[in-house]
């Protein structure tokens, strides 16, 4: 008998609607019993292209549907489909994903190996935790050909050997790549974060992380250069929290004066210090119910550390937000239900190895941490960014000024903005824009206008090795080398230190190449030169 192709996959949510779709008034029957929301785009869904274009003898299929649901399914679909039912109540949970999908896989794997067939799985329904699934079980475990759809089209999907070579040691080291299902939807459709601009996967997966940790009354430690919107996130995980309906309060810690910092955090009592006439609450009275965000919470003195470590832990038998605290000045003990989110632009770790920063205090604080993506690391976003804080300067500009005439970007400037550093992040562009909107007579904003705005730092290699200004001075060579250098330093630094790897990445055949270019250079793998 010749060999049979046996194909397995899960039904997807847009399988369904493109069913629902082609079945009419009979198919909105199906929606309400699947509780299926939106509109199928591209007819006839994966799994219908699958059963069309690939001629497969059987066809498994994984089903965390109702049986009113995927019965009419499988006569729509055709071809009698084996449906597996599971109880999966969250199909972006691995374990539940992985526990199901390993246990069918591995009965259909052994009736597909008894009868010497072909294994297929199609990827492409379902969600991405239920693909990353398929794939680790399909090179490892299960071989299989792995096969995806696109535009009414069945094709193979070829996955490198160095996926696992090198790929998923990386993943297992870093747990942001195993959350990519964070990472699912702009910004805009999460609650709390609508004010969050942007769709590239670093600002997604950053959302993503920082709704999950709002769900739960835990301490949140934002880090982050200056000016990449950790306020705008903290703010934003308030309003995704339950305690939404409570008081934010932020305290910039590097901005209020150290030996005032204790009273604005606990308050003071009347006397209590030179000035103070009255008794005023401090900002854990204030945001009592809600939400207490502490900015640079790495400007806090040692003693003050000390205490703030000590409110920071709750009572025996009370919850997680009771804290308990003294007035300067005060002896009543005093309490407030708080929620704490702090941020920082300082390498913590750093702090507590030169004995600036309490270990103890970094893990009260550090319960869930998240890490936001500077500007360079999401050039996608600048655009919308840009064109979304012009559209803020032209309202405000037009409501002081009658007849101001609304500014707008051109191409070169765009394409300016995108290449840019941005050492200074969300900030720094939305000053840029601000001083350009101002200067300029033009209705149009050109590339001058935005450097002449960023001033000398537009100018400074070690910000935007691209925007050198031609001329006398110049150094074509220099500039070159300082190019290679960026990338050199950047491949090392992304393989580890590994040559072989930092070689390929940089796609050169031999890593002596590599090897001798950072010997030309004076570079180590660290990016520094030596003897610096």
């Amino acid at each position: 008998m010749p060999e049979q192709r046996v194909l397995i996959s899960w039904i997807g949510h847009a399988d369904l609607l493109a069913m629902i779709d082609d079945l009419g008034q009979a198919g909105e029957e199906l929606r309400v019993a699947a509780k299926i929301g939106g509109k199928y785009g591209e007819k006839p869904g994966p799994l219908k292209t699958a059963v069309m274009e690939g001629r497969f003898e059987k066809v498994h299929l994984l089903s965390n549907y109702p049986d009113a649901v995927h019965k009419p399914f499988a006569k729509w679909l055709g071809g009698k489909p084996v449906i597996h039912s599971v109880d999966l109540a969250d199909p972006t949970d691995y374990d539940g994903i992985f526990r199901c999908t390993n246990r069918i896989l591995g009965e259909v794997a052994d009736e597909v190996a008894r009868k010497r067939d072909t294994l297929c799985i199609l990827l492409s329904p379902g969600t991405p935790a239920m693909a990353v699934v398929w794939v680790l079980l399909g090179k490892s475990r299960y071989p299989a050909t792995f096969y995806q759809t696109g535009r009414g089209q069945l094709h193979e999907a070829k996955i490198p050997a160095d996926l696992f070579e090198e790929v998923i040691p990386d993943l297992i080291r870093d747990r942001d790549i195993a959350l990519q299902h964070l990472a699912s939807r702009n910004p805009a459709e999460v609650e709390g974060f609508e004010q969050v601009v942007g769709s590239s996967t670093p600002i997604r997966l950053a959302v993503g992380r920082a709704q999950r940790a709002a769900l739960r009354d835990v301490p949140v430690l934002l880090f982050g250069e200056s000016g990449t919107g950790k306020e705008v996130f903290a703010h934003a995980i308030h309003i995704a929290s339950r305690r939404k309906s409570g008081p934010f309060e932020a305290i910039n810690c590097a901005a209020i004066p150290k030996d005032l910092l204790e009273a604005e955090l606990f308050g003071h009592t009347k006397g209590a210090f030179t000035g103070a006439d009255s008794d005023r609450d401090g900002a854990f009275t204030r945001a009592n119910g809600g939400t207490l965000f502490l900015d640079e919470v790495s400007e806090f003195d040692p003693l003050l550390q000390s205490k703030l470590l000590r409110v920071l832990q709750p009572p025996a038998g009370k919850g997680p937000c009771c804290r308990e605290f003294r007035p300067v000045g005060g002896s009543k003990l005093l309490n407030s239900d708080v929620r704490i989110v702090a941020a920082t632009n300082r390498d913590l770790q750093r702090e507590i190895k030169a004995n600036r920063f309490r270990e103890d205090l970094y893990y009260r604080l550090a319960v869930i941490t998240l890490q936001l993506p500077p500007l360079r690391e999401r050039p996608s976003d600048i655009p919308l960014l840009a064109a979304e804080f012009l559209e803020r300067i032209n309202s405000d500009f037009e409501g002081q000024e009658p007849g101001y005439k609304h500014k707008k970007l051109s191409g070169t400037a765009i394409d300016f903005v995108k290449r840019y550093g941005w050492p200074g992040n969300v900030r720094q562009l939305y000053n840029a824009l601000l001083q350009a909107a101002v200067m300029t007579d033009n209705e149009v904003i050109n590339r001058q206008d935005i450097t002449s705005a960023i001033g000398e730092m537009a100018s400074d290699p070690a910000v935007n090795i691209l925007e050198q200004p031609l001329g006398e001075g110049f150094d074509l060579d220099e500039h070159v080398n300082s190019l290679r250098s960026h990338y050199l330093r950047r491949a090392m630094d992304e393989a580890n230190g590994n040559k072989t790897r930092a070689a390929r990445l940089l796609g050169i055949k031999h890593y002596q190449t590599l090897d001798a270019q950072l010997e030309r250079l004076g570079l180590d793998w660290q990016g520094t030169k030596k003897g610096a």
